[in-house]
């Protein structure tokens, strides 16, 4: 049997021209790029397994992606020394691969891990987005009230089910645990949310922040967000915002890398448990 050996990806692109991270047929995806990229310095099917820690939808952009793919140990030791430089030559210029580290065969990009992190930027300036910047800020149309924003952030910190904010799914949970989500406005006057959970489902970053936006302008109340974790559908009156304000910037791991096998069977479990 091929030794094989498992490699972490450190992965940041531009998710405007790309259809999302998952391959699908006709649609160029940044999983399909990877892999294309893979058979050319490596040869066809000898990168195997790849699996991301977030799949993010078409246009949203990360700074901080992990996944992870096997490689035959021979080949991995062969271009271990020059496979982040012929990458780079190959990719195209919206996607990088940004480091290769080897990690025990435990490594599980998806399930060994302990967070995702996403900042969300939105500008209220009556002018817009700058030029330069408009594929990763969200122009608003109306003033926003930092305090505002924060205290309506608040209401949705915690375990919760998220079902008003998630695209339900046959046999899959919408409970999950945020741990960090706030605002804060920086220097160039733009606004960034930063939400962290253990996982998300589908469009519920976006979704959360469309309804800490309409709190923040003022047409709702700040307690108006929290109020619909009540709710065990889909909200229809929470706007889902633009993917393009949406930036994946970390995912955690444990520390001790012994951690990674437990972690991994405790997300499996957990992800059992909740959709039976």
């Amino acid at each position: 049997m091929e030794l094989r050996t498992r490699v972490r990806l450190d992965v940041a692109y531009d998710g405007t021209d790309f259809s999302g991270w998952a391959a699908q047929p006709g649609q160029r995806t940044v999983a399909g790029v990877l892999t294309e990229a893979f058979a050319l310095v490596l040869g066809a099917d000898r990168a195997t397994g790849l699996t991301v820690a977030g799949r993010t939808d078409a246009g949203v952009h990360a700074t901080g992606q992990v996944c992870h793919v096997d490689l035959p140990t021979a080949l991995w030791q062969q271009h271990t020394g020059t496979l982040l430089r012929r990458l780079a030559r190959l990719l195209p210029t919206d996607v990088r691969v940004r480091a290769l580290t080897e990690v025990p065969a435990a490594f599980d990009a998806r399930f060994s891990a302990t967070f995702r992190r996403y900042e969300y930027r939105v500008t209220d300036a009556p002018y817009g987005a700058e030029p330069l910047r408009r594929h990763e800020i969200l122009a608003w149309p109306r003033p926003l009230d930092l305090a505002a924003l924060n205290e309506a952030a608040a209401g949705l910190v915690g375990e919760h089910d998220f079902a008003a904010y998630c695209r339900r799914k046959e046999h899959a949970t919408t409970v999950r645990e945020v741990t960090r989500l706030d605002w804060r406005r920086d220097p160039d006057g733009v606004l960034v949310a930063t939400v962290q959970a253990d996982a998300f489902c589908q469009s519920m970053v976006r979704s959360l922040v469309g309804a800490m936006l309409v709190a923040g302008d003022g047409r709702r109340p700040v307690d108006w967000p929290g109020g619909l974790l009540d709710r065990r559908e889909r909200a229809s009156e929470v706007s889902v915002v633009a993917a393009h304000g949406l930036t994946l910037v970390e995912v955690g791991y444990p520390e001790d890398p012994a951690g990674y096998a437990d972690r991994a069977s405790r997300t499996r479990r957990l992800r059992i448990t909740s959709s039976a």
